[in-house]
């Protein structure tokens, strides 16, 4: 991040210091947003061998992930969103609106300690029901952190994207408070932000980084090969998949090659042992595992993969040059086949879709067998397609020299 020169120093009330970045990941179901912010703080604090990263996530799976050194985590108290779209606290025996009320105060109460230098948001402008507003009040009255709004490279479809935004006010906060938003996508494959009334000046404050590139653990040992990956993200939302695949080996016994199934660990209770039943009863054709932290060492090792569509894992088949055929979710949002669907026209992947191919235990056979002979997506790639950690340390990099700058002035 220092590119070279002398290491920033941050001036505080305190005195010069080494940089302070935190990130807010609301994480009320799945994985992304962690992995997401996991891979942003590693990348800012190997760049900068001084900078030190703390990620505030409600993932109820935060502890089961290593760290690397100087970044740490803040459990926030965990909610679930029920299919009905509401939500309850997880754990704590507490309504809705008094754990968001805790949550807000635990977030502004360790940025008024930790004093970062920069906030990176991802996500939800406002945070989870607002519980983000507090702490950007705060931090822009004091002036002394520079706020960063980063999105994924899909949100939704612009039509209920805008009405969602619109019912949270996020235009306004984004328009109020960010001093930057970075896409971590390419605006020549989609636009998160279309459909949104940004006026000119937020879309001049808008930087489009490329997809964020993951990197297998050099000590990580792949399964036995060949293999396919078999893996539905976080696992949530994975039942329909899984089960497709396990009727493709258990339909064609000459399937090959194996499979290696991480269910993820929001794929659990009597659902997931009649999973393991079908599992064993394959005799080794498929294994499978529950929680993978190291899950890139086993993309890595794939021969291809069969996957949904959320924003890590389309990363890591870029990132690992890997076959895929992504089968991707379509409720509660449309954010995956709108992924998918755009990568398939580029050449990147082939996609499943339940409407135009049909999901059936034939036509995942015919998916599994075809990746052998799949193009990779470097076949198709394009320039800066995975430049995004490079390009976020940059303007980390910018956004602390220029606040190093103000201060001495």
């Amino acid at each position: 991040m220092n590119m070279g020169g002398d290491a920033i120093k941050t001036v505080h009330k305190g005195g010069p210091r080494a940089p302070r970045i935190m990130l807010y990941s609301h994480d009320t179901f799945g994985l992304g947003h962690l992995r997401r912010s996991r891979a942003l703080a590693a990348a800012i604090t190997a760049a900068d061998p001084e900078a030190s990263a703390l990620i505030l996530t409600g993932s109820p799976v935060a502890g089961r992930f290593t760290f690397p050194r100087r970044v740490d985590h803040v459990r926030l108290p965990g909610v679930t969103k029920r299919s009905d779209g509401s939500y309850a606290s997880q754990t704590i025996g507490m309504g809705i609106e008094e754990v968001t009320d805790l949550r807000s105060g635990l977030i502004c109460t360790t940025a008024r300690q930790y004093e970062p230098d920069v906030l990176i948001v991802d996500k939800e402008p406002t945070g989870f029901r607002g519980e983000l507003l507090p702490t950007l009040e705060t931090l822009q009255n004091e002036g002394k952190t520079k706020l960063v709004l980063g999105l994924r490279d899909v949100l939704d479809e612009p039509e209920v994207l805008a009405a969602e935004w619109e019912r949270k006010d996020a235009v306004t906060a984004t328009e109020r408070f960010y001093h930057e938003i970075w896409v971590y996508g390419l605006r020549s494959i989609y636009d998160p932000t279309a459909g949104l009334p940004l006026s000119a000046d937020a879309q001049a404050r808008m930087h489009w980084t490329g997809y964020l590139r993951r990197e297998a653990n050099v000590d990580g040992k792949p399964p036995q090969q060949p293999y396919v990956l078999i893996t539905p993200g976080g696992g949530g939302d994975g039942k329909a998949m899984v089960d497709l695949v396990l009727s493709a080996y258990e339909k064609d016994p000459e399937l090959a090659p194996r499979a290696v199934l991480v269910y993820g660990p929001f794929l659990s209770g009597e659902l997931r042992e009649d999973f393991e039943t079908r599992v064993e009863a394959l005799n080794g054709r498929v294994t499978a595992v529950g929680f993978e932290s190291q899950i890139e060492t086993i993309f890595k090792g794939a021969q291809g993969v069969i996957c949904m569509g959320g924003y890590n894992t389309f990363c890591e088949v870029l990132s690992f040059d890997k076959p895929a055929v992504i089968v991707p979710r379509t409720t509660p949002r449309l954010e995956q086949w709108l992924r998918a669907s755009r990568a398939e026209d580029l050449g990147l992947v082939r996609m499943l879709d339940e409407t135009r191919d049909g999901l059936t235990p034939d036509t995942m056979i015919q998916a599994i067998r075809g990746l052998a002979t799949q193009p990779k997506p470097s076949q198709a790639i394009s320039s800066g397609l995975l430049d995004g950690l490079d390009y976020v340390t940059r303007r980390v990099n910018a956004l602390l020299t220029n606040k190093t700058e103000q201060a001495a002035q």
